[in-house]
């Protein structure tokens, strides 16, 4: 069944101005691993609004993440995220946090260490300025304190 997501989007902003695209102008930054996969610290993100156990849900313009054990299991978790149709990700997290991937990929030595705590985020449903002033940095100093070498994003 076709998603009629144009007149839905313009439904639901219609009290806004009209959208102004991101422009980015500045280079990203990138730095490359220095030693391989195989011995570096993953974390995994994911913007599909998974929470673990009683987290608050997500909540229009919310710039919060949730920190996530990376032992969570399937019926640990939840999806609270209205900008997609969450009943697949509901049905096996691992379509929008594949935690449980990661941990098999752990096991199995292709990466060094999964980091713990695992993020998620409502992405998509709020400003880009939010997310470069206010979500980026965060998880970003996160992601530093916790030695973090390298990150698997997992859009929704």
């Amino acid at each position: 069944m076709p998603v009629e997501y144009i007149p839905r989007t313009r439904e639901l902003y219609s009290g806004y101005a009209p959208y102004r695209w991101v422009m980015n102008r500045d280079t990203p930054p990138w730095t490359p691993l220095t030693k391989p996969l195989a011995q570096s610290k993953v974390a995994v993100m994911s913007s599909g609004g998974v929470l673990y156990r009683d987290q608050p849900r997500f909540h229009r313009e919310d710039a919060s993440y949730r920190a996530i054990p990376k032992n969570a299991t399937q019926d640990d978790l939840s999806v609270w995220h209205f900008g997609y149709r969450t009943a697949d990700a509901e049905a096996d997290h691992n379509c929008v946090f594949p935690l449980a991937r990661l941990r098999e990929l752990e096991a199995e030595g292709v990466i060094g260490e999964l980091a713990d705590p695992a993020y998620s985020f409502m992405g998509g449903v709020y400003s880009a300025r939010k997310v470069r002033e206010e979500l980026a940095p965060r998880i970003a100093d996160e992601l530093k304190r916790a030695h973090v070498e390298a990150f698997y994003l997992v859009p929704a």
